[in-house]
């Protein structure tokens, strides 16, 4: 089992049922003793950022929308952004790994704009308490497997679980072509 910590991806296995999480991949940004926080990479929705963030509609990477970041404090938005230069840091933007970080969303977009080279914002977030992550993984709720920044930025996140699981050594990538229900195989 690989280790979860910030830049590392969930992959839902299919023995996790919650409809809040089924078939999703979740970037995890924040993992410590106290529990871990984490964004649905898999799940736009169709409000425009525009619409609801005006100031940051023009930044944010194809196709421009919203992302359903998970079930906690859905009100509240939350903005994932890759440098374009990991030597060119703005204001409010704090590393998560590599180029990827947390971008905060009341810096003023003109200091951030010309140094991203993707961002996403996401309408709330996944959160686990102390153990609580540990604990899924080891009932086999998910896959922890490496993050790549463009999972982050793709412009049609629909087949974002499979490509994910595909690209993983082993038998774990034999899961991409997996059927949900495998008795009818």
């Amino acid at each position: 089992m690989t280790e979860a910590r910030a830049g590392m991806l969930l992959v839902a296995t299919p023995a996790l049922l919650d409809p809040n999480f089924a078939d999703t991949v979740v970037l995890l940004l924040d993992v410590d003793d106290n529990g871990a926080l984490g964004v649905v990479l898999n799940r736009p929705s169709g409000v425009p950022v525009g619409d609801v963030l005006a100031d940051w509609g023009e930044v944010v990477a194809e196709p421009g929308v919203l992302f359903h970041g998970g079930p906690v404090s859905t009100e509240g938005a939350l903005a994932v952004g890759l440098l374009r230069d990991s030597d060119d840091a703005p204001v409010g933007f704090r590393e998560v790994f590599g180029q990827l970080g947390i971008v905060d969303l009341d810096t003023p977009v003109e200091l951030v704009d010309g140094s991203l080279s993707g961002m996403r914002i996401f309408a709330g977030y996944a959160g686990w308490g102390a153990e609580q992550l540990v604990g899924e993984i080891e009932e086999g709720s998910w896959y922890v497997v490496p993050a790549q920044p463009r999972d982050v930025f793709r412009g049609d996140p629909d087949d974002l679980w499979r490509d994910v699981l595909r690209r993983q050594p082993g038998e774990l990538a034999w899961h991409s072509t997996r059927p949900v229900d495998p008795d009818l195989n």
